[in-house]
């Protein structure tokens, strides 16, 4: 096991350092000035005496460097656009909403789903096996960008139900978590309804019928906790993908997090920001993906065993 979890470990480290390097290549080959149009109104000795404070002067292998032993002791850098603050900082003073967010999205698609797919696969081609399936298909093909201004303008506007787009109460927080949650809730719901219907065929549950056990005993007691573990392993990467996935809902919404910092770098070429942001996400997946194996590793030995990990 412990074999297993270092090479898990260097596997980890090796991503987020390609990572790293990647992002960091890419922004300084990026067209643009970081500083926008202040640039151009430098004169040459001032634009000089401001690359010098950023250290862009330098050779860019010593950027490199420089930047890498930063990251290395949780240092992103100084925002172009906000020459004061840290990106460190403005991620903790933006990530927690982004991160409420995530975590409602993330308890409507796991309520919503499970209970779509139980009733799809308990009525197995029948109407509501339909009606549900139908609803993931829509909930697949409609993006969050299309669905939260439909949301907003007729839920929050028209009929005035809930806030349309700010992030003052609890009841704020329906509308942005709907439209971030619509396409996962068809994804668990695809796959809780293709576990039970799995579930449902083995011998085991024909056993437990044949001994006289009523049906909610069964699917409660044998099928649901069965079905549900498949759902359970991808919890991790769905997770991952609603977090990253605000960055857009959250424009929509008027969310104060991290996504308006993040699309406000991209039209000002606030490159310390956006390599930080992106840093910062990917360092989030690849942890979560870490602990996700780990933990089948535990729960299955056989995934340790075949990749190379030791009983």
């Amino acid at each position: 096991m412990l074999r297993y979890l270092l090479r898990r470990l260097v596997y980890m480290v090796v991503t987020l350092w390609l990572i790293v390097t990647f992002t960091f290549v890419l922004m300084k080959n990026l067209p643009g000035d970081p500083f926008g149009e202040d640039s151009q109104k430098m004169t040459v000795e001032q634009r000089q005496i401001l690359y010098a404070q950023y250290g862009l002067d330098q050779p860019i292998w010593n950027q490199y460097l420089k930047y890498m032993n930063n990251v290395i002791h949780g240092d992103l850098g100084v925002s172009f656009q906000f020459p004061t603050r840290k990106v460190t900082d403005i991620i903790q003073q933006a990530f927690p909403a982004s991160l409420e967010l995530g975590l409602w999205a993330l308890l409507i698609a796991i309520v919503v789903g499970l209970i779509l797919g139980i009733v799809a696969s308990l009525n197995h081609n029948k109407g509501l096996d339909v009606a549900a399936m139908f609803t993931a298909i829509v909930g697949i093909s409609i993006p969050s960008f299309v669905l939260g201004p439909l949301l907003s303008y007729f839920v929050g506007v028209k009929l005035g139900w809930l806030p349309p787009g700010m992030w003052t109460g609890p009841s704020s927080r329906v509308l942005p978590a709907i439209a971030l949650s619509f396409g996962t809730i068809a994804i668990l719901a695809r796959l809780m309804r293709t576990s039970m219907l799995d579930v449902l065929n083995q011998d085991y549950i024909k056993t437990a019928r044949a001994k006289g056990l009523s049906s909610p005993s069964i699917v409660v007691k044998h099928t649901v906790r069965n079905a549900i573990l498949p759902v359970i392993t991808v919890l991790g990467p769905v997770f991952v993908n609603l977090i990253t996935g605000t960055l857009v809902v959250e424009q929509i919404f008027v969310v104060p997090g991290l996504g308006k910092h993040f699309v406000q770098s991209i039209y000002s070429n606030d490159y310390t920001m956006i390599t930080g942001l992106t840093i910062f996400y990917a360092f989030i997946l690849v942890v979560v993906l870490f602990i996700t194996d780990v933990l089948y590793g535990l729960v299955d030995p056989r995934i340790r065993l075949a990749k190379g990990g030791s009983k």
